[in-house]
């Protein structure tokens, strides 16, 4: 697998797991509409670095397995496949979100607060640490070089990072936090036809080595 390949394949899913509606959405869309937008930036900060520890222990791990055992190594690439694949089919299975449950109560909240909230929410996340090994199992080769491996890492915490920052600058509007609720399942239905493509094609693609 070349570098741009492998970035591609990581950005595409980066973005499918970040703009999906999950924990992190739901932490930065309560800290934008219970405090304010500056506590939303500061939750997605703090998502982006706690996605930056995970990218970056699963890296480290997956390393590890590799000199140790390759075949145990192809093992968990397949598992890896077959969790996507599961959290495709979970997200077909999306309702739509209550709009009254979401309270627009402003409140005061320090900013290290707020960026408590994002970063503690998301390390404490087992399925972010899942999601990594799927993910870096499908791309980390033998020989992929510590920087290319990085460069992946960085990708993903700087998706993160760029869209929930956005989503708290512009989630503060009521007419956009009404369309959210509106078209939120179907946002994750369609990004779970995606996981299940991408799943199916990484599993075939190992499978065919």
């Amino acid at each position: 697998m070349t570098f741009w390949t492998g970035w591609l394949t990581v950005f595409i899913l980066g973005l499918v797991a970040v703009v999906t509606p999950g924990p992190d959405f739901v932490l930065t869309l309560r800290s934008s509409l219970t405090y304010s937008r500056r506590a939303g930036v500061y939750t997605a900060v703090g998502i982006g670095l706690g996605n930056t520890i995970h990218a970056t222990y699963c890296l480290i791990g997956i390393g590890a397995l590799i000199s140790q055992s390759i075949l145990l190594f192809n093992g968990l690439k397949l598992l890896g496949a077959a969790y996507l694949i599961y959290l495709g089919f979970k997200s077909l299975r999306a309702k739509p979100v209550n709009a009254e449950s979401w309270q627009d109560n402003r409140r005061i909240v320090s900013a290290l607060a707020a960026f408590r909230l994002g970063l503690f929410g998301n390390l404490l996340n087992p399925k972010a640490t899942l999601f990594f090994l799927a993910l870096f199992t499908q791309i980390v080769q033998p020989g992929t070089p510590l920087a290319t491996q990085a460069i992946y890492g960085g990708t993903v915490a700087l998706q993160s990072l760029a869209w929930f920052a956005l989503l708290a600058m512009l989630i503060s509007q009521r007419w956009i936090k009404q369309l959210l609720s509106s078209i939120s399942h179907w946002l994750e239905r369609v990004t779970g036809v995606l996981l299940i493509l991408l799943g199916l094609r990484l599993a075939v693609a190992k499978l065919s080595d």
